[in-house]
């Protein structure tokens, strides 16, 4: 899995069963390889570069998971023991509006210079289906995380997923930008991310740029609804940049931000399905910035939820271990996105899959 804030390509060796009809699953092994400069540059120029520069990238990017996945197998000694693999590549465009979603890393060169089959491309059906491509983890947290009614993942951006009930049974949208605009924040501080939170709490809400922010056309649509890349590059940072304020305010102005845009659309979700909470309902929080106390903390108190932020390892690698599942699902030829999240016209058995 290769993440919107490109900190890294999430590798997980994972191992799936079910049992009296239940999926399982056990993580036995995990790494994060940090991109170096040249490929965070790389990726990051793509949106604008040339046609011949995106392929050319999809194809180098391909042989370096596959390089990447390599080393994985030899320092794990897991040779012999992997079925398939499932990548999720990066992406670089996402308009559904425009029936297209580009993710890049070739699955056709990572299945030759592994020499196991890779599914890829998990995206792109249920576009040309009608639907948002994405969220496309949904279809883990209805048959591995069961037991959690809301499941938010706080990575580049915030997204959630609400187990309804009939008939639509599980729902799923994108919230916001999350940590895109934050660790751009942080670096402006000379910091890689905003650690806990700690640099906003140093600050003060903006009263007038969070109401700027909280009144983006975006948050008025209806889900199913998904975010480009480009909504924080093009849209929030240059906001943010109108404001003559400190960047610890703007930290803590974001970070509130995102704290009542999950409160505000947890309330939508109950509304629009007619949902009754139980007392004990629990949201499951991972992505990094489930990391970020003070931001975990503002979303506890602005949503009355309790959030569960569980061990590190499933905080860091969900969404790999979901991808994963996708992968198997796909071989298995059994639905792995679904329309109730997407709005496509159908559920689908995604993924394109590359044999050696």
């Amino acid at each position: 899995m290769s993440g919107s804030s490109l900190d890294g390509l999430d590798i997980a060796y994972c191992e799936f069963g079910i049992e009296n009809g239940q999926w399982t699953f056990e993580v036995l092994h995990t790494d994060v390889v940090v991109y170096p400069d040249e490929w965070i540059q790389e990726i990051k120029s793509l949106p604008v570069s040339s046609a011949m520069s995106l392929w050319q990238s999809h194809t180098s990017l391909g042989h370096y998971f596959a390089e990447q996945v390599n080393a994985f197998i030899a320092r794990h000694n897991l040779q012999g023991k992997v079925d398939l693999i499932a990548s999720h590549g990066h992406t670089i465009f996402h308009f559904p509006d425009k029936k297209m979603t580009t993710q890049i890393g070739d699955g056709s060169a990572i299945a030759a210079v592994t020499d196991l089959p890779v599914v890829c491309d998990f995206r792109s059906g249920d576009i040309a289906d009608g639907g948002q491509g994405t969220p496309i983890v949904p279809i883990g947290d209805r048959l591995l995380f069961a037991d959690y009614r809301f499941c938010l993942n706080i990575g580049g951006i915030a997204n959630i997923s609400c187990k309804t009930g009939a008939p639509k049974e599980i729902v799923a949208f994108d919230i916001c930008a999350a940590n895109q605009v934050l660790n751009s924040l942080a670096n402006r501080l000379g910091n890689e991310y905003d650690a806990g939170g700690e640099l906003a709490k140093q600050g003060a809400v903006h009263e007038p740029l969070l109401q700027r922010l909280n009144e983006l056309d975006f948050y008025g649509y209806s889900y199913p609804k998904s975010l480009d890349n480009g909504f924080s590059r093009e849209l929030i940072l240059p906001l943010m940049e109108g404001f003559d304020i400190s960047i610890n305010d703007k930290l803590r102005t974001y970070t509130e931000h995102i704290a009542v845009q999950v409160a505000v659309h947890i309330k939508t979700i109950a509304a629009k399905e007619q949902l009754r909470f139980r007392p004990d309902e629990k949201m499951l929080a991972t992505g990094g910035g489930a990391f970020n106390t003070f931001l975990i903390e503002r979303i506890k108190l602005l949503a009355g939820i309790e959030v569960v932020v569980p061990a590190e390892e499933l905080v860091k690698f969900k969404e790999a271990i979901v991808v994963a599942l996708m992968g198997v699902l796909r071989l298995r030829n059994e639905v792995n996105v679904l329309k109730s999240v997407t709005g496509a016209k159908k559920d689908s058995v995604a993924g394109a899959v590359y044999r050696p």
